[in-house]
């Protein structure tokens, strides 16, 4: 399939565009909203000539917040358009920037030319830079004929989705050809876009920028603090973090068996999706006594489970636990970012789908960090075991810091990179 037929299919698909966001607007009012922005009408007054950095969603919105962050020091001069896909991303670059008044942030358009064109000619950006791997033909080619460079940073394609791409040679090809910078995490992933068609010039590994993450210093004691309001400093705390559709039932499960052991132990719950806290919490509450960190309300004794159903306090939460799981690995998501935890030093537990953090998670794995489970009976015994042999929970925490030190440093590569692409 070469771009011409990608872009008719796109705009036959255009019904079944306006349906899905129809129905997941039943769950999620806010996919209603703002949908003139999706075909680059109605886009809010923006700065032009500085550059343009896309994140799909809040966990590259997360991911990117670093570089944003060292762009805005690198480049006082430069506005930053910062753009997304879904409304949980959008209150999330929202939220970490609200205090920039050079963060200028929309939705990107849908992949078609007109659209993309559109959106660019707005914003006339002197560098484009997506994240990861979300990689738009029309996008990128209307880039490229307007003499914008395109950067792909901290990029990641896993076996599976190289697979993928290379059904579809006559698109990804020539699209891959025309960009200017292509920063992997691991060699392996450097191979995969090198075999799809990108520039051997173009590929360099850099690692990736999600060991330079930060915490701020003021976190663990502002949590130990908490901890101690609640007289729980003494209690077991686990963390299921990120997690999906299908997945909370199995941790409910998990954490009924701890419970029988360890009467006294806390779960905190924390589902990926804002859709979800209600269903969420009503499948908590028909088990557990369970508090919903939204309401504000203390975590008493009788409190078995946390929902954590708030917004931008992953890390805090994290910080409140003594073991983390993290989730999207017991279905097969592919897993979430393990680093967040293993920075906090935690020991860190995920199931057996981990494609998305693949190397990452071998990393940890191998360093004693991580361990896997397979299921609901291998979750509890491995909280369990950690919590019992707090040494080893030690161990496995010290292990993960390690590796995060260790690897530390692909953020300035990037940087690098891209200097080069705006001198040139």
């Amino acid at each position: 399939m070469n771009r011409t037929l990608y872009t008719l299919l796109f705009h036959l698909g255009l019904p079944l565009v306006a349906l899905r966001l129809y129905l997941r607007a039943r769950k999620a009012p806010a996919y209603g909203q703002r949908i003139a922005e999706r075909f680059a009408l109605d886009l809010p007054v923006m700065h032009q000539g500085g550059i343009w950095v896309h994140a799909v969603s809040v966990g590259e919105s997360i991911a990117a917040a670093p570089l944003v962050r060292a762009l805005l020091k690198a480049y006082p001069d430069s506005s930053i358009t910062l753009t997304c896909m879904t409304p949980t991303g959008s209150e999330r670059i929202r939220a970490m920037f609200a205090d920039e008044p050079r963060i200028q942030h929309c939705y990107l358009p849908y992949d078609l030319p007109w659209a993309a064109g559109r959106f660019l000619d707005h914003v006339r950006p002197r560098l484009g830079i997506i994240m990861e791997t979300e990689l738009w033909p029309n996008h990128i080619h209307q880039c490229a004929k307007r003499g914008i460079p395109v950067a792909l940073a901290n990029a990641r394609l896993s076996e599976r989705s190289a697979r993928g791409y290379a059904r579809f040679a006559k698109l990804t090809r020539p699209m891959l050809a025309e960009m200017s910078f292509i920063a992997v995490q691991t060699e392996a992933e450097a191979q995969r876009f090198l075999d799809l068609g990108a520039r051997a010039e173009c590929v360099q590994v850099t690692g990736s920028i999600k060991f330079d993450l930060k915490i701020d210093e003021q976190l663990v004691p502002q949590a130990r603090a908490l901890r101690e309001r609640w007289g729980a400093t003494q209690r077991p705390v686990w963390i299921a973090a990120s997690t999906h559709e299908g997945e909370d039932a199995l941790i409910l499960q998990a954490h009924r068996q701890l419970l029988q052991v360890h009467g006294d132990a806390l779960l905190i719950l924390v589902p990926r999706h804002p859709e979800r806290f209600n269903a969420v919490h009503a499948l908590c509450a028909a088990q557990f006594a369970t508090v919903r960190r939204s309401s504000g309300a203390a975590v008493t004794a009788q409190a078995q489970v946390l929902l954590g159903d708030t917004m931008g306090e992953l890390l805090f939460l994290y910080a409140l636990a003594d073991i983390a799981f993290v989730g999207g690995s017991l279905v097969a998501t592919g897993g979430h970012n393990p680093l967040e935890p293993a920075a906090l030093a935690l020991p860190v537990l995920m199931g057996p789908h981990v494609f998305n953090f693949l190397e990452i998670s071998a990393m940890l794995r191998e360093a004693g960090a991580l361990q896997q489970v397979d299921n609901a009976d291998g979750l509890a015994e491995a909280v369990r075991r950690l919590i019992e042999l707090p040494q080893d929970a030690q161990r496995m925490g010290e292990a993960g810091r390690a590796v995060m030190r260790a690897n530390q440093g692909a953020l300035q590569r990037l940087l690098e990179g891209l200097a080069r692409l705006l001198r040139d």
